[in-house]
Parts: C-alpha cells; structure tokens; sequence
C-alpha cells in the first residue's frame, strides 16, 4: 500500500495551524498528530520548518479548449502536471457544447479528453443555447454525473453568448436541481459593437481589446445576473470578477442577503492593462484575455474585497494560446485567441502578493486558493482541508523559498508566461495528488491519467430552502370574488 508522511511541518488549515505529522495512505489522509509512526515502506517527508496545506483548487481552467478555430496548447496531461508544480492538485473545467449540440455529447468529448489527467479534476458544463434536450441532459448531468454548477457565457456573440432567455430558463432549471449556476459577466452585444467601431477608426492591435470591454460592460452583465438570480431565488457564481465596478454589485447584492459568490484570477490582482501598450505585439497579444486586465486602482478594489469576504475563491482561466495561434489575430484584435495560462503560478504569486505583503494571513491564502472553493462546489472535506478522511491532497510549502517566474523553466506548454520575470518568495516544495509525491524540489513525478473525476453533489437541503423562500416571494392572484 504506497504511503507517505509528513514530519514535523505546521499544518495550516483556512481556521486553525498547529504543528502535526500528516499520514497518507490508499489515497486519503489517515492520521493528523504528534510523534505518527511511519509504516514499513512509507515514504518519509520532512517538512520541519515548512507549512503543510491543502493543496490548491483552481476553479477556472480550460484544458484541451478548442475555441475561435483552434485548440489549446496544454491539455489535461500537461496542464494539471503544470497545476501540481504550483501547488494546486484539482481544477475544476468547462465542458463547452456549440450552439445546439446536446449537452451530454459534449460532456463524452471532455470525459474522453480528461482521461490523461495526472492529478483530479471536476467539471462546471456551459449552457449555450436553450430546448427540451438541454432540460434534459442538465438533470442527466446533476443526477447521474455529479455536475452541481452550468456556466453561461454572456459574451462571445455569434458563438457561445446565452441570451436573456436561456440565462431564465438554465437559472430556473439549475434551481430545481440544487445547482449552481455561473456567468462569464460582460455585454455580448456592447462588446461585438465596439470592436467594429475600434477595426473601422483603424485600432487593430492588441491596445484595442481593453478598450472593446470597459469595466462598464462587465458591470452591466454582473449585475444582470445577479437580478435575474434575485428574481428567481438563485444563487450566483460570478467568475473571473475584474473591476471595481462589478465588486461594488457584488457587494450591493451580499448587503440585500442575496446569495452571490466572486472568482479573482491572480493575475487581475496583479497585472494592468499597461501591458497592452507593450511594443512587442507578441507580448501584448499574450494578455488577451476577457475580461481583460485593468487599470491598477481595480486591484485596490480586488484585493479588498477578497480580505473581506466579498470575492470568495482565486482562479486562473487557464486558456493556454500560443503565440503562432495568437497570431491569427494579427490585423484585426478582435480574432486573437482569448486566454493566457497560469496555473502553475497562481498560489506562488498570490502568496507572494498576499501573505507576504500582509494582505492575507497563511489561513486566509488556504481559504481563497482551495476550502472556499471545495465548500462552495460542495466537495468539502473530501477536498480543501488537511483532516483525516479528506484526500491525501497537499502541498508542503516552503515561505523563504524564492524563484523568478520564467517560461523557460515553466511546465506549461504555452511557451510563454505572463507573469514573465517576477520574483516570488514562497514556493511549494513538495506536492502530493491522492497520497503520492507528484512534485518535490523542482522533480516532476506525475503520471499520466492518475488523476480522477470528482463528482459534485447538488445542494438539495440547502436549495430547498431557497425554492421555498423563492415561492414565498412570488406575486399571488388576487381572488376578487
């Protein structure tokens, strides 16, 4: 039976540190304590002076995405070995349906793709279009695969943008399953108008994405969504929340009880749209991403909310174009690919950027970067603690550790890096997926398709509450008899 402990580290869960080994065996944590016995053939980590922590939930990726004409650099072998090297040992994808193919043949084609993933993963499942079959098939994907969350995409007109009438009817649908649904909150429609007249006034370049999605077009979608949900007695997922302006709707909503949850990626915390700008236009395609990155005073608004509790988990959208197929876009911007990569670099920088500017304590980086997540999606304690029965998922991280992020020495095969020549201090010097050593002092261990789907399961006891509340509000007739 393979085992590992870990020795004498600091356990740091999102509420409490204390100082215990941690035993893993058969894939699962068995004992959390002083002074544990190391079994015969156990591998033995020694982790005094270190942190031991759950290892890192990315709640965003797109492996293996095949989008605006091509496909991915990364796939989900290469993408979760890049995850494992940073410390994050699950992502959570997005199965993606064109416009009118039927859901559950899309979630075959990601279930097939997913099979070589080194390390676990889960699945959020768009809703692009709206008939009978997707009713269907969302009740055939909460009730027999464990999917408990549908994204919708408010942006990319002509091709995946959800349309008020899908977002009511997939709102109202994911209610009566106990799911919750997401959005990718931006003005499909503002979005496509600008971009035409940006081409037209002869704006080609990179410079002109930021300027085709203002704060304003997020902030409108945002808060959107989030009436659409308080009409009918949903919860909300916003992903990927970049401005200040759609925190402000967040936050409007938490102050009225409304249920809405905030995903940051690290690099909205960290990168502005100064790059833009960049001379280079290779450098410059490289951050096209939507939303795109902002003027710096957002991150101030960012970074608050998240220490207080109105942004809940980091991401990463991991969308790993690159630069031959960004060069597609190389007369016109709208047509570069949007995505950059990150997962291997998510918790060093926020770490870096976090903890140690004082912004998060240790406990508060556990929560953001894995437990908020694993309770939101509904996977805790199976994931996002160190406790016993959880998965044997950890990271062993080394605070003083320091490195300068370079793509030459990243696993991802994008080729790139955004976060090109930072300096991070607070590295994971060893990771763990499912009870065996996947990274330890810059060695890649990982095997390809060790990693295992983890089914979701919906919020009945909760959602029944909410149905209930939902009703309650609902206008009555008035019998005039």
């Amino acid at each position: 039976m393979n085992s590992v402990l870990i020795r004498g580290g600091t356990v740091v869960n999102a509420d409490t540190s204390v100082v215990a080994d941690v035993l893993c065996q058969a894939g699962v944590i068995t004992a959390v304590g002083a002074g544990l016995q190391a079994p015969a053939g156990c591998e033995v980590i020694d982790a005094g002076g270190l942190l031991v922590m759950p290892g890192g939930i990315d709640t965003h990726t797109h492996m293996e995405l095949p989008f605006m004409g091509t496909v991915t650099k990364d796939d989900f072998y290469t993408g979760t070995s890049a995850g494992v090297s940073g410390g994050t040992t699950m992502i959570i994808d997005f199965v993606i349906p064109d416009p009118k193919q039927r859901l559950m043949e899309a979630w075959d084609n990601w279930r097939g793709w997913a099979q070589k993933s080194a390390a676990d993963y889960s699945f959020h499942v768009a809703v692009t279009w709206w008939d009978d079959s997707v009713h269907t098939d969302m009740g055939t994907l909460v009730h027999q695969h464990g999917v408990n969350s549908f994204k919708h995409f408010m942006a990319y007109k002509n091709a995946i943008m959800a349309d008020d009438e899908v977002l009511v009817n997939s709102f109202s649908r994911a209610l009566e399953l106990g799911a919750i649904p997401t959005v990718h909150a931006e003005n499909g429609e503002l979005v496509f108008q600008l971009q035409k007249r940006l081409v037209a006034a002869g704006i080609t370049g990179p410079e002109g994405h930021p300027l085709s999605r203002p704060p304003a077009v997020e902030a409108e979608a945002a808060e959107r969504a989030i009436r659409i949900a308080q009409v009918l007695g949903t919860p909300l997922y916003i992903v990927h929340v970049s401005s200040e302006d759609t925190v402000a709707a967040i936050m409007r909503a938490h102050a009225s009880g409304q249920r809405v949850y905030g995903e940051v990626l690290a690099g909205h915390l960290t990168i502005d749209e100064s790059v833009y700008q960049n001379k280079d236009w290779n450098t410059a395609a490289a951050h096209v991403m939507s939303p795109p990155f902002r003027a710096r005073h957002h991150q101030a608004a960012l970074w608050g909310a998240l220490q207080s509790g109105h942004l809940h988990t980091t991401a990463t959208d991991h969308c790993a174009f690159c630069a031959d197929q960004k060069a597609a876009g190389k007369d016109d911007f709208s047509k570069i690919p949007n995505g950059c990569a990150g997962v291997e670099d998510r918790m060093p920088v926020l770490w870096d950027a976090g903890v140690n500017t004082g912004k998060l304590t240790p406990n508060e980086f556990v929560k953001v970067t894995s437990t908020n997540a694993a309770q939101i999606f509904n996977i805790y304690p199976r994931k996002g603690a160190v406790r016993v029965d959880s998965d044997a998922d950890l990271v062993v991280w080394d605070p003083a550790a320091r490195k300068t992020i370079s793509a030459a020495t990243t696993v991802s095969k994008v080729g790139y890096n955004i976060f090109q020549g930072r300096e991070v201090t607070g590295l994971p010097v060893v990771t763990v997926s499912r009870g065996k050593v996947v990274w330890a002092k810059g060695e890649l261990r990982t095997e390809r398709g060790a990693g295992q789907y983890v089914p979701r399961p919906a919020f009945a006891p909760v959602f029944d509450a909410l149905k209930r509340q939902a009703a309650a509000s609902q206008p009555h007739a008035v019998n005039r008899n």
